[in-house]
Order: C-alpha cells, then structure tokens, then sequence
C-alpha cells in the first residue's frame, strides 16, 4: 500500500519513464497542491532542490504517466465471458438481446465495475463509447478523467428524426456530468446500424456544437461487404428488417467521407479493413484511430495496419475494447499484443519496439483524445496523472530494459498506483473512491441474474 502525504512532496522510484525522454534511473517527481506536476528528473537533483519536501519512495516500481484507454465500454461489464466464440454479426444482435432486460442501474453498476477494474490496472483516462451514457457518471465518482462518447443508432433512413430525438435525449443526460475531468462527444456506431443521413446529421451537429466524434468503421471484413457491395451478412439483417440495401461507397472509411463524417477528424475505433486509400484520407482529414488489437483478434477481424497508419502520421491510442470482447482491461497486454501482431504479420522484428508502445499507451491516446496538453508525459506543468508498476515479480526480474520489462512482462497486476491530477485513486491494496467490495457482491449476483432466460 502506497500512503501519500499532503503535496507538495517528491514521489520516487527506482525508475521513471517520462516518455517524452529516456527513461531515468532512480528518478523522481515533484506532485504540487494544484495537482501538477512542479518537477521532474533524477531524484538526487530533485532532492537537494527541495530539502524539505518529504519523499515517498515507491521502491522498485517504474512511475510513468497514467494510461489512456482511448477506447472502452464500461457499461457493459456485467458481460464479462458472456458472449463468447461468437462473430459480430452475431455477437452484436446477442448483446443487445441481452442488455434490452437491463434497467438504468444496471448500466451504473457495470460502469462503476468496469472503472474499479481501470483504477486497479494504472488506467487514468478513458474513452466510453455507450449507449446509456452511464460511464459520465461513474468517471466523476471514481475520480478519472475521459471522455464520454453517446451512441446514435438508427440504419432506417426514414426514422432519422425519431433515432435523433432519441440521441438528444440521452446527450442532455450525459451533459449532466460534464466537467474539466469529464467530456462529452458522439458516436454514430457503425455503417450497419447509422443511415447515410444520420451521419450526415451527426456531423452537422458535432460541427456546429463542437462536439467531438467517435465511431465503429472497418472493423470486418463484413462491413466491407455491406458498404462495398451491399452483401453480406450485414446486409441480410437490414433486408430481413425490410430496409433497402444499396452500396454505399468505395469502402467504410469513403463512407464517412461522402456523408461529412470524416471533416469531424473522428477517432476511428478498429480500421482494421484499410487500404492505402483509405490510409491517405484518414491522414490527409486528421482522424486519429483507436487500435484494440486484442478485441480485434478474438473476434477474428484481423489486424489493423498500424505502422502504415503511423508512418502516415496518423495519431493513434491503443483501446481495450470492452470486457464483452476483450474480456478485460489490462493495457499493458495490449501493448504487448499489439507488438506481436503486427511482427507476425509483417515478419519483422523490428516493429512497434516497446519505447514506441509505451508512448502509444501514454502520450499517444492522449494525442488521439485531445488531452495531450496535460496529461500524457511526465513534464513540469502538466496534470500529475501517474501510474506505477512494480517490477520485482519472478515474472520480470532480471530488469535489463525497462521498458521491455513493461511491455512484454508486467501486468495489471503488477500496478500500485493510479493517480489523477494528483488525488490518489488507487494505493496497491484498494480502490479508494468506489467501494469494491460492496460493488462485487451485487455484481456477481446481478451478474446471474441477468443471464437467467
């Protein structure tokens, strides 16, 4: 357990990962009353400078800025192992089968679990994309910072009105819980279940509201078929609800082009089925993508062409996904996933090096979601949200490269210490701001509940 005084004091350990320069060896920070950062460097400099400030040594941890999820569902987390081996066109109709029984406090209760998780795995900042919007809420009670995108839904072109109304309804929900910590965008969800014209709506609106934008777009290889070629299982579901299926564009990120999506400089969750083309318009409009690698290969979609897209300049965060697909939230093994994937596709044991995908984890979600003026790298000024990560487990030692260490054999587990704008959310033993404990009981049992026919 990690007891911190009252700031100012200088937090140290055996490592530290500024990410925006090399990593330190026993290097500290100075955590201020503002909740910045007032210093960073070795801790021997930063001692001598502030004789008097008390200094909170982590031990053999690595203390780096806290982790991004750039993209999450924590309303569903009452799915967890619920909805498995299964494709999308499937798994999409199963889950919504499941969550038409939920009641408003059902979605609380699997936000608040799903964010005890995030604390627990050193994650500071989440991206919530979600229908219910309940994630606005349970963000400010647990203390994190992230960004709340409401889904619109809505494939009947004659229903953009109704599928409208319904959206702005649950905006003005989610505008409730708006702060300095929690902002709000949209989500048109995905090119199977948004009309051309509610895109083009959403966009108008997301322009003339600035609001920011997040959408589902080539995530399959099924999605292609749809909007290519009007085939596919995608487009059997729409026919068989008698809606008329035509292509649509040249491919789904065209689509977003076509209907002014792509002016929004959206976050594309996936764009795994993309090809240079496609790589070109992302660069050229200024979108920025959300790579869920895990979640990508448990539902046999496939690997995005990340070093493409970042070779083109792409700003690019890595994301969970929810536990529905993903089955947790535990980013460091994204960043370790997301290496070995794309090695194995490329044949290349060069790519993504652990140095680039801690940035990805850090200052690169923090890119991706606008934040990276405070958060996202460990610089004087900047909000002191931090992580640490204990790396004395037989599953690390020997240390030879941290950041190696970080990427290929530390865990969520390993974290013990999740921080935002200097409160302390997380001490290595319990969650601080959400009450676990109460929270376990009635989520197993809601849990069980839930999946009775």
């Amino acid at each position: 357990m990690t007891t911190l005084p009252r700031p100012p004091y200088l937090l140290a350990a055996a490592w530290l990962l500024p990410i925006a320069a090399p990593p330190l060896v026993d290097g500290a920070v100075r955590v201020d009353p503002d909740g910045r950062l007032g210093a960073v460097g070795p801790r021997s400099a930063l001692s001598a400078a502030h004789p008097a400030l008390p200094i909170v040594d982590l031990g053999p941890c690595a203390l780096l800025p806290g982790l991004v999820n750039v993209h999450a569902h924590p309303e569903l987390t009452l799915l967890r192992h619920a909805l498995e081996d299964l494709p999308l066109h499937s798994w999409i109709p199963a889950l919504r089968a499941r969550t038409a029984r939920w009641t408003p406090e059902d979605f609380d209760l699997a936000a608040r679990w799903g964010l005890v998780e995030a604390l627990r795995a050193g994650i500071t900042t989440v991206a919530a994309t979600e229908a219910s919007g309940a994630s606005a809420a349970a963000l400010r009670e647990a203390g994190l910072r992230g960004v709340v995108y409401v889904e619109a839904f809505g494939p009947d072109p004659a229903r953009v009105d109704d599928a409208w109304a319904d959206l702005e309804r649950r905006l003005a929900a989610v505008a409730r819980h708006a702060s300095e910590l929690v902002r709000m965008g949209v989500s048109p969800h995905a090119p199977y279940s948004v009309s051309d014209a509610l895109y083009r709506r959403v966009a108008a609106t997301a322009a003339e509201r600035d609001l920011d934008v997040a959408t589902h777009i080539a995530e399959s290889a099924a999605e292609v078929e749809l909007v290519r070629r009007a085939e596919g299982p995608w487009a059997a579901a729409l026919r068989a609800r008698g809606l008329t299926v035509a292509p649509r564009a040249r491919s789904p990120v065209d689509l977003l082009a076509r209907t002014g999506v792509l002016e929004r400089a959206p976050l594309l969750v996936h764009a795994v089925h993309i090809d240079e083309e496609d790589t070109a318009q992302i660069a050229a409009s200024g979108a920025r993508v959300a790579h869920c690698p895990v979640a990508n290969a448990k539902l046999g979609h496939g690997v995005a062409p990340v070093p493409e897209l970042l070779g083109a300049g792409v700003r690019l965060g890595l994301g969970t996904d929810s536990v529905a697909a993903n089955n947790r939230l535990d980013l460091l093994d994204e960043g370790r996933a997301a290496t070995l994937l794309q090695r194995a596709r490329c044949a290349d044991a060069t790519l993504l090096p652990a140095r680039q995908v801690l940035r990805l984890l850090t200052l690169g979600g923090a890119e991706a979601l606008g934040w990276a003026d405070r958060i996202g790298s460990l610089e004087p000024g900047k909000d002191a949200d931090l992580c640490a990560v204990r790396l004395d487990g037989p599953h690390v030692r020997p240390v030879a490269d941290v950041e190696a260490a970080l990427v290929h054999a530390a865990r969520a587990s390993d974290v013990v210490l999740t921080m935002v704008r200097g409160r302390p959310l997380y001490d290595g033993r319990r969650v601080l701001t959400l009450d676990e404990a109460a929270l376990a009981d009635v989520v197993e049992r809601r849990a069980t509940e839930l999946s009775q026919p």
